[in-house]
């Protein structure tokens, strides 16, 4: 048996009768049979987009961490290499369970495309190539041929009025952008971005070339993952870091408060201690020299002397008083 024919065996025709058997059930509309089955498949790929999405956000909480290492390895790059997994196996992060859903998807898209160029037959000669995969024991011969048309579009060519390639490419660009890390290494912040651009602009270029149908997939393939994304990961890179701004407003009020304090403390110190001038002449000079003058007493402040005012002295009563 060649590849071919396993090929069809195995994958291709179990889409094409499914599609068929669906599009009967759901009033004979394509395009929510393209719609159902995405989400099927999906929800059975459920398991493995998760490692995915988990992977990435192990990712981003090492980002820092590799960042780091790479600049203190930055001459020796197998080191910088070792301790990159290293760091990866600590996180639990799998460098495959990024790639392991899109290398699954891949035949799935190209069955899908299959499917959608042979169901969507226009000549005898494409009915006679569907003849050979249908099943005979399923009602699927009197199903055929489907209706093409699902809302403005022809499912069987691409979209003439650009809506779709839009879609497909910014919901594309939408699921990149919430898997973005933020990273403060240039070169790994020029690689972000150039597969933040990239590949939006491939899907809708494509989307422009192959039939609408397989586009209408990837639509709504872009629109599940990040519903997905958005509960494991939430919006990620989509929403920038905030600045967390510290409310100070209530130490400012105490401060003011202390200040008042300590304003009042030293009106009243001033109105009741007399310095004398000798004391004064001497602070003065301990001043300048900067040093701490200290003798049995204690230090310099405790040996002042302080003279209370009498109340309801003045300066004759002091007078008489010499």
């Amino acid at each position: 048996m060649s590849i071919g024919e396993i090929w069809n065996l195995i994958i291709l025709n179990p889409f094409i009768n499914v599609l068929i058997v669906l599009s009967d059930y759901l009033f004979n509309s394509f395009g929510l049979t393209i719609i159902l089955l995405t989400i099927i498949i999906r929800g059975l790929m459920y398991p493995l987009t998760l490692k995915q999405l988990r992977a990435s956000k192990a990712m981003q909480s090492i980002q820092a961490q590799v960042a780091e290492v790479r600049k203190k390895y930055e001459k020796d790059k197998q080191k910088a290499a070792q301790e990159q997994m290293r760091l990866m196996k600590e996180s639990g992060m799998n460098p495959l369970g990024c790639l392991l859903p899109m290398l699954i998807q891949l035949p799935i898209w190209i069955a899908l495309y299959m499917s959608i160029i042979r169901v969507l037959a226009v000549s005898p000669e494409d009915f006679l190539g569907l003849s050979q995969h249908l099943y005979s024991s399923w009602p699927v011969f009197s199903l055929v041929p489907l209706e093409n048309s699902f809302l403005w579009l022809n499912l069987a060519v691409p979209d003439p009025w650009l809506i779709l390639p839009i879609l497909v490419g910014g919901s594309m660009w939408v699921q990149q952008k919430m898997m973005m890390t933020a990273t403060t290494d240039p070169k790994q912040r020029a690689q972000s971005q150039m597969m933040l651009w990239m590949m939006p602009m491939m899907f809708a270029f494509l989307t422009l070339t192959f039939p609408s149908g397989l586009a209408l997939y990837w639509l709504t393939s872009n629109v599940i993952s990040i519903v997905m994304q958005y509960f494991v990961t939430g919006w990620g890179g989509l929403v920038s870091p905030k600045t967390v701004k510290r409310d100070t407003s209530d130490t400012r009020i105490k401060g003011r408060v202390a200040r008042q304090e300590v304003s009042v403390a030293e009106d009243d110190l001033g109105a009741d201690i007399v310095v004398p001038s000798s004391a004064q002449e001497e602070g003065t000079e301990h001043g300048k020299s900067g040093g701490k003058r200290q003798d049995r007493r204690g230090s310099y402040p405790t040996r002042l002397r302080t003279t209370r005012r009498k109340p309801g002295g003045s300066r004759g009563q002091r007078r008489k008083g010499r």
